[in-house]
């Protein structure tokens, strides 16, 4: 489970930053940066807080919800960027995810010098110092918390999405290469635009030229 070691470490504010979305076949690659303001947030949501992949959606809904209004409260800081289709297909889907990285770090009110980033790599360009956690988000408040942020606003986008391509299902697999998904490719080709031209096996379902 995080906690906050990692932030007391530091002797100075940092964001943590998490990315969601690196491997679906469709839509945008999502980051959140997190900067917890004050440390003395409800139980009820530093008892939940922990790498989004192991909550359940209900669970990670109602923490998306609890971080705009604690937010409000003036007790954390956050900033949400992505990174879309034409982008991942002209960068590479690492320095897609790198370049929303950068963008929700400046969506930041605050300002903060540090931040520490959940995996191995530093993200090129990015503007202040920075340290990497491996599985960050099973160690650090803020970096799960920046990991719930980019989950949960991901889903919300692609399930957008799905009303306007219902045939994908992309509310229920957010883009990833379920079985439904391969097979509404294989029925109804990919979208330009929507799915990730650079991801196999997308290209051999993208309308010609």
């Amino acid at each position: 489970m995080p906690d906050f070691k990692i932030e007391n470490s530091y002797s100075e504010l940092v964001a943590g930053v998490d990315e969601a979305g690196r491997g679906p076949l469709a839509g945008p690659v999502v980051a959140g940066a997190v900067v917890i303001l004050d440390k003395n947030l409800p139980e009820d949501f530093l008892s939940h807080l922990d790498d989004s992949k192991k909550l359940t959606p209900a669970k990670r809904e109602k923490l998306y919800a609890q971080l705009f209004q604690l937010c409000e409260e003036g007790k954390v800081d956050f900033g949400i960027g992505e990174a879309n289709v034409e982008e991942i297909d002209h960068l590479n889907i690492l320095q897609a995810t790198f370049l929303a990285m950068n963008r929700a770090f400046s969506q930041l009110n605050v300002k903060v010098n540090r931040a520490i980033i959940d995996g191995n790599q530093h993200p090129k360009g990015f503007p202040v110092e920075n340290d990497t956690v491996v599985k960050g988000d099973a160690k650090s408040y803020s970096i799960a918390a920046a990991s719930i942020l980019a989950k949960v606003y991901r889903d919300h986008y692609m399930a957008d999405l799905a009303k306007k391509y219902p045939n994908y299902l992309f509310d229920k697999n957010a883009g990833y290469g379920t079985k439904a998904h391969l097979d509404a490719l294989k029925q109804y080709g990919a979208v330009k635009g929507v799915h990730r031209e650079s991801f196999n096996p997308v290209p051999e379902f993208m309308p010609p030229k």
